[in-house]
């Protein structure tokens, strides 16, 4: 009888082991604690880290994407009103705003009961869960996935396009998809996938392939594209943000050739790269 006893303790000692181990369900944050929140797993556990300093630009400090603001900024208020509004897809040049755009909506309608969830592309598959999470809470939740690209295989592809359209299980009215990426179509092409395009009757038709590629895309039912700055635009950014921490017109237009300098060295006139510039010129003053 003692040997049953002592069999069964170890039994248990070895299952709450085994508990440990195991995937356990995420428990609901406390809603109250933050505006904005980044889905976590680590060994096992998965949770909603509140962000209690979220990013504090504003959409006026964002220039020169006021078509795609204007776009993305309506989208966002019909979904606060609870009418019918689409996931969104921003993609194009770095450094031009498209997450900062995203960032930028959050501060101007938190009040309103806008909420943000950011979660990394390799945590994707969790979606079904953060959406059970938050279904029925009388927030509206965007799911935001910043620099979204995928590689063949990646079993968060599938996820993502399982939770956009293709699942059995409808997604509640509150939670929209926000995403960005550099390259509309997410993954990458191939030349050898373009040669099994078709025509027939005069209409061209991609190969399974490349079908495959594009229909993630398509699940996004809106797509804003970004564009590298002109010289000039790149300079009224830079303007901008110099005159915001605190700098006259004099000093401003001083400024200005080696704001270009700057660009330069960079590679690249983003909207990014002139904030950067103004940060380091403004601090060399202080």
């Amino acid at each position: 009888m003692n040997d049953v006893v002592r069999l069964i303790a170890r039994a248990e000692q070895l299952m709450d082991r085994l508990e440990l181990l195991l995937p356990r369900a995420a428990e609901a944050p406390d809603w109250s604690a933050a505006v904005a929140f980044l889905w976590r797993r680590r060994n096992g556990r998965a949770w909603l880290q509140p962000i209690v300093h979220p990013h504090g630009i504003r959409l006026k400090d964002l220039r020169d994407i006021d078509d795609q603001k204007a776009r993305i900024d309506q989208n966002t208020r019909q979904f606060l009103a609870g009418r019918r509004a689409n996931n969104v897809l921003l993609t194009g040049a770095r450094g031009t705003g498209k997450s900062s755009l995203v960032k930028a909506l959050l501060n101007a309608y938190a009040p309103k009961g806008l909420r943000l969830i950011e979660v990394d592309k390799a945590d994707l598959i969790d979606l079904p869960e953060i959406v059970d999470l938050v279904q029925g809470r009388p927030e509206r939740f965007i799911l935001f996935c910043d620099d979204l690209s995928f590689e063949e295989g990646e079993a968060a592809y599938k996820a993502l396009k399982s939770v956009l359209d293709g699942s059995i299980a409808a997604v509640p009215d509150n939670v929209l998809i926000y995403a960005t990426s550099n390259r509309r179509h997410l993954m990458p092409e191939y030349h050898d996938e373009n040669l099994q395009t078709r025509h027939v009757d005069g209409e061209i038709h991609p190969g399974e392939a490349v079908e495959e590629k594009i229909s993630l895309s398509e699940r996004f039912g809106l797509w804003i594209s970004f564009y590298p700055f002109s010289q000039d635009e790149y300079l009224e950014i830079v303007a901008y943000w110099l005159k915001a921490f605190g700098l006259g017109k004099q000093a401003i237009d001083e400024a200005r050739q080696e704001a270009l300098q700057w660009a330069l060295m960079r590679g690249s006139r983003s909207g990014r790269v002139a904030w950067q510039f103004a940060r380091d010129w403004a601090g060399r003053g202080e």
